[in-house]
């Protein structure tokens, strides 16, 4: 277990000690948000809370040496689906908050399924990188070779995705003209 909880890069006999201080706030900020994300009451809190999360999974890419991932990650999820998200939410005419109409019953049905899927995940990891204590040959990717290869051999998916957010783009437009 002590390997698992050793993160950063090994220089000599020490490891990267304020990386792994940084990687373990960090993890603490998107655990506790995460928790209060799926916990509050109100869509908006909630909203705010993913935001804090998906933050912490961006300063995380950045101690993973992937900055070209982290800034995606900041204007693809924080800066559009989460915008997108709470435009919708507002948009919405119906109630934000504690609805009393919804059965609360079924709590600990989901508590046990996401407790099994916990154990499931952590044995896979554990089971995977149990035993490994750093990677091996690992180079931080640089962002020219990730835009080259977007650019070069996938430029026809990246087009047919740009397209597809075009076209639902459009949709949404006409769809929130007509009210």
């Amino acid at each position: 277990m002590a390997n698992l909880l050793l993160l950063g890069q090994q220089t000599g006999n020490s490891w990267d000690l304020p990386a792994n201080i940084a990687f373990y706030v960090i993890a603490v900020i998107a655990i506790g948000s995460a928790l209060r994300m799926v916990t509050t009451n109100n869509v908006v809190h909630s909203a705010l809370y993913l935001l804090l999360v998906l933050s912490s999974v961006a300063a995380v890419y950045i101690l993973l040496g992937a900055e070209f991932v982290a800034a995606t990650q900041v204007l693809v999820y924080i800066g559009a689906i989460l915008v997108l998200l709470i435009f919708g939410v507002m948009l919405t005419r119906a109630r934000i908050g504690i609805d009393d109409d919804l059965n609360y019953e079924q709590r600990w049905i989901g508590l046990g399924v996401s407790s099994l899927l916990f154990v499931v995940i952590a044995y896979s990891l554990w089971d995977f990188y149990g035993s490994d204590t750093r990677l091996v040959g690992y180079e931080p990717q640089r962002t020219r070779e990730v835009a080259d290869s977007i650019f070069s051999t996938y430029i026809v998916p990246f087009e047919a995705i740009s397209v597809l957010l075009l076209a639902a783009l459009i949709g949404a437009v006409v769809v929130a003209r007509r009210d």
